[in-house]
Parts: structure tokens; C-alpha cells; sequence
């Protein structure tokens, strides 16, 4: 069961919680609170909370207040306010089942399943209805589902992927170009290897990601990859990556916060063409059955073996946002800004900033395919004039990606794609366009 349909039985036993114990509410005593309890059994959750929030502060204490407040809080998120507000009512009634269900799922959803089990187990155990008990075993086995969800854990893929690429040196079209240093008007020949070129290339990539959980809120987190890709044309151009990322995840009803450092190596024809060691702090939102934000901070340094004057200190900041639009369908789209700033302080021609946008989404076809796609657009802006062509470089890069996946084998995931980048840039020799077609096999294990 994945992470959206996990929320999804959540939600749902809460809801059938909350449907299953409303006949057995303790009995009302104006109609305040009478009216508030008629729209929560209705399905009306915010419209209940919204007519008891104003009173709670004259009316906290009242335990019929309380237990229909505590009601409608758990319906419309407010679990905090919910814990509250129930656990007024057990200080003055202790044998309240309704309230103490109510309370049981409030504990859960702010990261209290050891409370929330104690809680629904005490109050099926105090003989509610038969559905009743029901659907506190529903709960229940949620609960236990998200226990499992809390464990330790460490899970490995490993990727196979064959593809087509255009341009592998993202190198210009042309070999020839004007070089105003040289007065403007000569062609200065660029070396074959620096000029778009096609080929064919395999490769392979494999993960682990682990997470060692301290209590049910901390866990130590942390990851590991290595890929490869070998070009059939030309040696020139295979490459590895290795990544390894340590950090610590903290975790509340519905936000989680992490922080991983990060180090990576790129290496080309066998030699480490670039190293980055970083920070990256990023908070994600799940409060919602059919939504998801985030933010995120990224600082890191950049290390050229070969090329020392391309050194520098990057820094990235953006947020997210994703959205459930119907039963299958589901959209995304992020914003980003930073500056990367070259460490020798004389070739601020090297440094940049940059703004950037991401948008798209997936299509539920089917239970074994999904399709999918996204658009991508960065601009960068450089610090001083290119020390060649004498302009101030300017890149807009943009990107489309379209595929979709397979999963009609457990564990395996078959994803054939197209991407096509286009940067256009007044520097010649970082002008250029480049199609990748591709087809990847993984399997999890």
C-alpha cells in the first residue's frame, strides 16, 4: 500500500469513527451544541467546528461542549485542538467511550499511537455497539499499519536503462565560431570532442536509503548510490556518479522535517571531474488527504579538480506544492532561486544566480501504467563578462520531459521516456539543444 492510499484508510476509519460513535453522544444540553452536532453527523465538519470555535474559550470544561468540539476538530485536521478539548472531558468523565474513541484517534494523528491504541482499546472495552467496535478495529489496524510505517528500515533498487542520446557532450551544433578576443571576425575551429555529438548508451544505477527510528517522531536517515553509464561511441563521455547523504527526519502529525549532508562525486573517462559536499534542510506537508507542500535550503560546495577557477559556494531555495485533482490524476509545481559564487574572487565571470520553475503531473491510466510529464525553466545570469566572447553570459534553459511507467510486475518498474533541453545562451559554446530517449528497468527489493 503506498503512502497516499495509506492516508486514504486513515481518513476513512476516522471518518467511519466519527459516523459510528455519533449516536451514542452524551446527551446535549443546548442548541448550540446540538445544531454543531447535527452538521458534524452530516458530514459537515468544518461548518460544525467553525459555529463551536468562538465559544471554546467560555465554554471549556462543559463536557458536552468539549466532546462535540473535540468532534469536529478531528474532522476538519485541528488534532491538537481535539486532544485538548477531550481531554477536558475524561478529567470529568473518565467513562465517556464516545469521547475517549474521539480522543484515542486525535492522539494518533499528532504521533501518539502508543496513547491511541491505549485509549480505543479501553473505550471497545467499556461494550460500545458491535459497528462500533468495528470500526475502532479498523483503527486499530491502521494504527498498526503506521507502527510498521515507524520501524526501522532499509530499502535497495538497483536500475538498468538503455537510451538514445543526441548530444552528449552538450556541446553547440557547429565547430566553428566567432571569438572577439581574436577580433570578431575569425572562426576559431572547436575540438570534435566539444561539438554535439550522437550515441547510443547503457547504464545502471543502485540505491539503498535506510532509516534508523529513535522514537516515533526522530529517526536517523541516510542513503548511498552509485551510477554508471557507458556511451558506445565514445568512451570519452562514460561517466560515474557516487552519493552517499547522512541526517536526521523529524516527524509530527503531518510535517516532517530533515537535514542531510550530502557529498557526491562525478567522474568522467574515469577522472573526478567535480565534488560537492552540502547541506540540505527541507520540510515537507501532508496534512491534507489529497495535498502536499514543501520548502527547502541547499548550500553546498563546489570542487573542479580539473578546472580550480570553477570552484564555488552554491545556495538553493524553493518550495512545492502537489495536488490531487479527481482519482487519478495529480499536479505539481515548484519555484527555486539561488547563487553560485565562484571562490577566486577574480573571475566573478564564473558566478551566477539563477530562477527557476517546475511544473507538471501524472495520469493514472490504469492499476499497471501511469503516464507522465513536466516542464522545466531555469535563467542564469553571470557576474562579469566572459573572458573570450566579452559578453555577459545569459542562459534560459528549458526542459520537457513526457513517459510513463509499468508496474505490472511486483517489485518492477518498466519507464520509457523522452527529454528535450534547450539552452539558449549569447555564449556560443553553451548554446545548445539535446534529446535523450531512454527506457529503465528497476526493481525494488
Amino acid at each position: 500500500m503506498n503512502s497516499s492510499q495509506r492516508f486514504r484508510a486513515r481518513l476513512l476509519c476516522g471518518l467511519l469513527l466519527s459516523a459510528a460513535l455519533l449516536p451514542q453522544a452524551h446527551a446535549v444540553v443546548d442548541a448550540l451544541v446540538r445544531e454543531a452536532l447535527t452538521l458534524a453527523d452530516a458530514g459537515q465538519g468544518r461548518a460544525a467546528y467553525d459555529l463551536l470555535a468562538p465559544q471554546e474559550a467560555a465554554r471549556a470544561g462543559d463536557p458536552d461542549f468539549d466532546t462535540v468540539f473535540g468532534i469536529a476538530a478531528n474532522l476538519v485536521g485541528e488534532h491538537a485542538r481535539a486532544v485538548m478539548a477531550l481531554e477536558r472531558v475524561m478529567i470529568v468523565q473518565p467513562g465517556n467511550a464516545r469521547a475517549k474513541a474521539e480522543l484515542g484517534r486525535a492522539m494518533f494523528a499528532v504521533g501518539d499511537p502508543k496513547s491511541a491504541r491505549k485509549l480505543l482499546d479501553e473505550a471497545k472495552g467499556q461494550g460500545v455497539p458491535a459497528e462500533v467496535g468495528n470500526t475502532i478495529d479498523q483503527f486499530l489496524r491502521a494504527i498498526e499499519r503506521a507502527d510498521a510505517e515507524r520501524q526501522s528500515t532499509v530499502r535497495i533498487h538497483v536500475e538498468g536503462v538503455v537510451g538514445s542520446d543526441n548530444n552528449i557532450s552538450t556541446g553547440p551544433g557547429s565547430s566553428n565560431v566567432a571569438v572577439p578576443i581574436l577580433g570578431g571576425t575569425v572562426n576559431f575551429t572547436l575540438n570534435p570532442a566539444n561539438v554535439k555529438q550522437h550515441s547510443m548508451f547503457v547504464g545502471g544505477n543502485a540505491v539503498v536509503n535506510g532509516r534508523y527510528v529513535v522514537d516515533s517522531r526522530l529517526s536517523v536517515i541516510g542513503g548511498a548510490s552509485l551510477a554508471q553509464r557507458y556511451h558506445t561511441s565514445s568512451s570519452v563521455f562514460n561517466n560515474t556518479q557516487f552519493a552517499v547523504n547522512a541526517g536526521l527526519s523529524y516527524r509530527t502529525a503531518g510535517d516532517e522535517y530533515t537535514a542531510v549532508v550530502t557529498h557526491d562525486e562525478y567522474l568522467v573517462s574515469g577522472n573526478v571531474a567535480r565534488i560537492q559536499n552540502g547541506l540540505v534542510a527541507e520540510w515537507s506537508n501532508r496534512r491534507t488527504q489529497t495535498s502536499q507542500m514543501g520548502a527547502y535550503a541547499q548550500l553546498s560546495r563546489l570542487a573542479y579538480p580539473g578546472a580550480r577557477f570553477r570552484d564555488a559556494n552554491r545556495m538553493v531555495v524553493g518550495g512545492s506544492y502537489a495536488q490531487q485533482m479527481g482519482s487519478n490524476i495529480v499536479a505539481y509545481g515548484g519555484l527555486y532561486l539561488g547563487r553560485e559564487s565562484a571562490l577566486a574572487s577574480s573571475r566573478e565571470d564564473q558566478s551566477h544566480r539563477m530562477q527557476g520553475l517546475r511544473v507538471g503531473g501524472q495520469l493514472t491510466l490504469n492499476d499497471a501504467w501511469t503516464a507522465f510529464g513536466g516542464v522545466n525553466y531555469e535563467h542564469r545570469k553571470y557576474g562579469a563578462p566572459h573572458t573570450t566572447f566579452l559578453v555577459v553570459r545569459n542562459d534560459n534553459q528549458s526542459s520537457v520531459n513526457v513517459g510513463a511507467s509499468w508496474t505490472g510486475l511486483k517489485d518492477w518498474r518498466i519507464t520509457p521516456q523522452l527529454s528535450y533541453t534547450r539552452v539558449n545562451s549569447n555564449v556560443p559554446i553553451s548554446d545548445y539543444d539535446r534529446t535523450v530517449v531512454s527506457v529503465t528497468a528497476r526493481r525494488d527489493f
